[in-house]
């Protein structure tokens, strides 16, 4: 190569390589908002948000690079939910996700024009969240966490029911006051009228009344338990399993995560993968589409999980149509 070429090529990079710093320090940081209807400290929570932050990493969104996330736990508190929903609004962000019922409502509160993408919300049509799941409309949309039909509801009283024939009393907890833990209710009625099964249902404001509750309930005979999904069941399913083997319970629960904590069985829809798949909503947010366009999805799959040493300590054998179909077993 002649000198003088060199020269004039090494001056070119020289020039090629700050325009190029220079670009690349100029990228747009964009900011995302996440409001987690679990605590801080709660390890479901944060394999919830981990799967979020991982669904964006794969999309080309990286925290501290191209985005910058900032983040509030509800830890089952409406009141605590709705502060730290104005705060995350006040910071000014362009798309927010919204985990759990609470969540929403207090970001809808607080806005009608932040878009929010939401995650383990039951019924968003009835709650009025969105106006249609395939035209949601307004700035909401997102992944519901269960369709709370005689189908899918009474599964859980069906498959405590097969595992235990001869419980004829089950206490539902549920999230009280609300229409979802309304319908469901009345869903898994409808179920437990055919098996002929008592039902009784019980709320989850606060540790004591749980703990009041499910004693009264068990001291007679022929008890079950099917917990519900909600910020309330969540944040004290520790204690509910506790008081479950405590009294002597067979009992059904919503999510995986209660399973692998000493519950019996649950039935539902992954939540991790839920918040995984979130993240591609509000990747097309960030990119132009607007949420009130984007279609409400429902779970494609719904998952059971047996625990078999807990069975054991209960006094109790699968039955192997039930182990045939389970998803997962925990020995």
């Amino acid at each position: 190569m002649k000198r003088r070429t060199f020269i004039s090529l090494l001056g070119g990079a020289a020039v090629a390589w700050p325009l190029a710093a220079r670009a690349q320090q100029a990228e747009r940081v964009r900011r995302i908002g996440v409001l987690m209807s679990l605590a801080a400290d709660d390890a479901e929570g944060q394999a919830r948000l981990a799967a979020f932050l991982q669904g964006l990493q794969q999309l080309g969104w990286t925290d501290g690079r191209n985005v910058r996330i900032g983040q509030r736990w509800g830890a089952g508190d409406a009141e605590r939910t709705r502060q730290y929903g104005a705060e995350l609004i006040a910071l000014g962000p362009e798309v927010i996700l919204a985990s759990g019922d609470h969540s929403v409502v207090a970001l809808q509160r607080a806005t009608r024009t932040v878009p929010i993408v939401f995650v383990l919300v039951s019924d968003p049509v009835d709650t009025g969240y969105v106006q249609s799941l395939a035209r949601p409309g307004g700035n909401t949309t997102g992944f519901t966490l269960f369709e709370y039909t005689i189908t899918t509801s009474g599964k859980y009283l069906e498959l405590l029911k097969e595992v235990v024939p001869s419980v004829k009393r089950v206490a539902v907890i549920r999230e009280s006051g609300t229409a979802t833990g309304t319908d469901q209710f009345a869903a898994i009625q409808a179920v437990a009228i055919a098996l002929g099964v008592e039902l009784s249902p019980m709320g989850v404001s606060n540790a004591d009344e749980i703990e009041r509750t499910l004693a009264a309930f068990a001291r007679s005979p022929n008890g079950g338990l099917v917990v519900t999904g909600s910020a309330q069941a969540a944040v004290h399913s520790n204690l509910i399993v506790t008081l479950a083997a405590r009294h002597k319970l067979p009992a059904v629960y919503f999510g995986r995560f209660v399973v692998t904590a000493g519950g019996l069985m649950s039935y539902g829809p992954d939540f991790i993968d839920e918040h995984r798949r979130a993240a591609s909503y509000v990747d097309r947010i960030l990119k132009g589409e607007k949420p009130g366009d984007l279609p409400v999805l429902q779970p494609t799959k719904y998952e059971l999980i047996i625990n078999l040493k807990t069975a054991k300590a209960l006094g109790l054998e699968i039955p192997a149509t039930a182990l045939a179909r389970a998803d997962e077993v925990i020995d």
